[in-house]
């Protein structure tokens, strides 16, 4: 793994897991980007209020058949509301989200390749209805949101301040189809509900 340091105070960076592409610096808490050849400040980590949760930074959850490490912890506002997104890291390195918004819980894989994306004409918009994947999903949510405030180690790069569009689609077999937009790019996630008593902190 790549050594790395903070360039704004000096403080050795160590990120969770290989395929980090930005953390926070404990020391200081500057935001860092990483890659193989710098480290560069990416300002600041911004403020997480603490809310009570069922879990954290740093802790290890089982839910269903698989463990997850929590290496991130990443706050979101939609105007109404927060809601939190963890980066996790399997028992084989991949990497996964756990959504958590007012006790709902959902843990989601990146869809990294754009023939896994679902295909539809026009734009996507409350009531919409698609089929993916031999699943009928149906746009259930339309909105907005901003990062404010970021803490631990990613495999995206994430920006306190920055915006993006989002859509959530519910599958009629219980699965979530998930797309943010900013811009020209896009990024689509598979989720799966998960109820809240079954989430087991073991670490």
């Amino acid at each position: 793994m790549t050594q790395h340091q903070c360039p704004n105070c000096g403080s050795p960076a160590q990120p969770a897991f290989d395929a980090v592409k930005m953390m926070s610096c404990e020391a200081c808490g500057t935001t860092l980007f990483l890659s193989d050849a710098q480290t560069r400040a990416a300002g600041e980590q911004g403020v997480m209020h603490e809310v009570p949760m069922l879990f954290g930074l740093g802790n290890q959850v089982r839910i269903g058949f698989e463990t997850y490490q929590i290496v991130g912890h990443a706050r979101y506002s939609y105007g109404r509301g927060t809601w939190d997104e963890f980066c996790t890291v399997d028992g084989y390195g991949n990497t996964h989200w756990i959504s958590v918004d007012e006790g709902d819980i959902i843990v989601q894989r990146e869809l990294h390749s754009p023939k896994d994306w679902p295909r539809y004409d026009g734009y996507l918009k409350l009531g919409t209805v698609l089929d993916h994947k031999k699943e009928t999903f149906t746009v259930v949510e339309d909105g907005s949101a901003e990062c404010v405030a970021v803490r631990g180690s990613f495999d995206h790069v994430l920006t306190v301040g920055q915006r993006y569009r989002f859509v959530n689609l519910q599958g009629n077999q219980g699965r979530l189809l998930s797309g943010e937009f900013e811009g020209d790019s896009r990024t689509w996630y598979m989720g799966q509900w998960h109820d809240p008593f079954d989430v087991e902190v073991i670490a």
